[in-house]
């Protein structure tokens, strides 16, 4: 039976059924092996971009860069071997995989201007 519009009753199906998108399996009831294995991609594809940069001014910031990569990609191990399964866990996960994202960035991005003489 179709309910009024504004009902709460959207999305109280079966797993797998809801149409909102923080239901989602992966989001919801996953062990967290897939973040580590999408985690591992993006810290391997960040530190391939950072290496030959390890030359570039300003000195030891690529090195920085990867280390700080190394070392948050870390920290999704352990939280995935010691966190409580859960929506915290997951949300753990992603939070650090984002930031592995946004250190490769920021210091592929500081080099970049750096060796371009763009204004920051």
């Amino acid at each position: 039976m179709a309910g009024k519009p504004g009902d709460d009753n959207i999305g109280t199906g079966p797993i797998g059924t809801s149409t909102r998108v923080r239901d989602q399996p992966a989001l919801t009831t996953s062990t967290g092996r897939s973040w580590l294995i999408l985690g591992g991609i993006l810290a391997i594809i960040a530190i391939a971009v950072l290496v030959p940069l390890l030359a570039q001014s300003p000195a030891g910031l690529a090195l920085f860069g990867i280390c700080a990569i190394v070392a948050l990609y870390a920290a999704m191990v352990v939280v995935r071997l010691n966190a409580h399964p859960g929506r915290g866990l997951l949300a753990l996960l992603a939070i650090l995989m984002i930031l592995i994202a946004l250190t490769g960035l920021i210091c592929v991005g500081i080099i970049a201007a750096t060796a371009g003489d763009v204004a920051i």
